[in-house]
């Protein structure tokens, strides 16, 4: 099977608990990868104290799992022309350990090199209408002041009618709810989505001079 050349680099960054995020954060490097592009999946750093993630066994089990994945650095965003973000839900907003990485960036942002790299995100909640969009429009926001361009899956595939989300892939969920296989093929057209339009931003605009 003929592959796509790889020339665009996507940085998958994402926080999860107890492994719903952890598992569509690596369907979509899969799926970016398969589509044409060199990436980087990244986790950020716990901040909840070991007791909590200990008294959790799902949280504990997805430590362990996920303990090989680096840790996301500022070289990451800078590395990337495509950066998707994984979080899950926390009352409607984005989780303190996504946040906290977003919030070490403002001097990146501050000197502009977070600016024209596309931008796209994931989230799962415990239950339905659980504040998924709320979350991924909170997240957007960010991209906003960082000058990114958005790219999010909108309704650009009949399987989208399916699981309902235009703004990312989501999930509802959680260890005892399984990922199905809506979740594996919106993750996959939003990564798709992403490398498509990343290769056609980096290589359609013309040079500076």
């Amino acid at each position: 099977m003929h592959l796509p050349p790889h020339d665009v680099h996507v940085a998958v960054i994402y926080y999860s608990s107890t492994g719903t995020i952890a598992t569509l954060a690596q369907w979509i490097a899969d799926a970016a990868e398969h589509a044409g592009a060199d990436v980087r999946l990244r986790r950020t750093a716990e901040l909840a104290p070991q007791t909590a993630v200990d008294a959790n066994p799902a949280w504990a089990a997805n430590a362990e799992a996920t303990a090989d994945i680096l840790e996301a650095t500022h070289e990451d965003m800078l590395w990337a022309d495509a950066v998707i973000f994984g979080t899950p839900t926390r009352f409607g907003n984005v989780s303190a350990q996504l946040k906290e990485y977003l919030d070490t960036l403002g001097g990146l942002w501050h000197q502009g090199r977070l600016a024209d790299k596309v931008y796209s995100g994931f989230t799962a909640s415990a239950t339905r209408h659980g504040g998924q969009e709320s979350t991924l429009l909170a997240l957007y926001q960010t991209v906003h002041h960082f000058g990114g361009i958005l790219v999010t899956p909108g309704y650009t595939d009949p399987a989208k009618y399916r699981d309902g989300n235009p703004y990312g892939t989501s999930h509802v969920g959680g260890p005892d709810t399984p990922l199905d296989e809506d979740a594996r093929t919106a993750a996959r057209i939003q990564a798709q989505r992403v490398v498509k339009f990343t290769k056609a931003i980096k290589h359609g605009l013309a040079p500076a001079t």
